[in-house]
């Protein structure tokens, strides 16, 4: 899953907005797609599980806040790439409860909507 999240964080990437981090760009995307399908509270609460299980593994990310809309806040972007496997983990743990809650195929489903230029073949891995 660490491998998707991270193709989808690189094309996520937007070269006229270099100050917001790609995992905030990519959280966008599938905020988008969830909260038709499961609203607000629902993308909300997902994305929330999903920072307490990264900050398992990085504690680095104990900055980081689910806004009430959704947003990632306090998410540092450095120009050295600081910060990469952090988004990895928040985007590859978010993933991971989806597929597990709605499945894998409506997972696919809501990644093609937001990426469709993204083959998705590991997403079964």
């Amino acid at each position: 899953m660490k491998d998707l999240a991270r193709r989808l964080l690189v094309s996520s990437q937007n070269p006229s907005e270099p100050h917001v981090p790609e995992v905030v760009i990519a959280i966008g995307k599938l905020r988008i797609s969830l909260v038709r399908f499961a609203g607000t509270d629902g993308f909300v609460s997902l994305l929330r599980r999903a920072l307490a299980m990264a900050r398992a593994e990085m504690p680095s990310l104990q900055s980081v806040k689910v806004g009430p809309d959704g947003n990632l806040h306090g998410f540092a972007i450095d120009s050295s790439n600081a910060g990469t496997e952090e988004a990895i983990a928040i985007t590859a743990q978010f993933l991971t409860l989806l597929g597990c809650f709605i499945g894998e195929p409506l997972t696919r489903s809501i990644l093609r909507e937001a990426w469709p230029e993204i083959t998705l073949d590991e997403l079964h891995s």
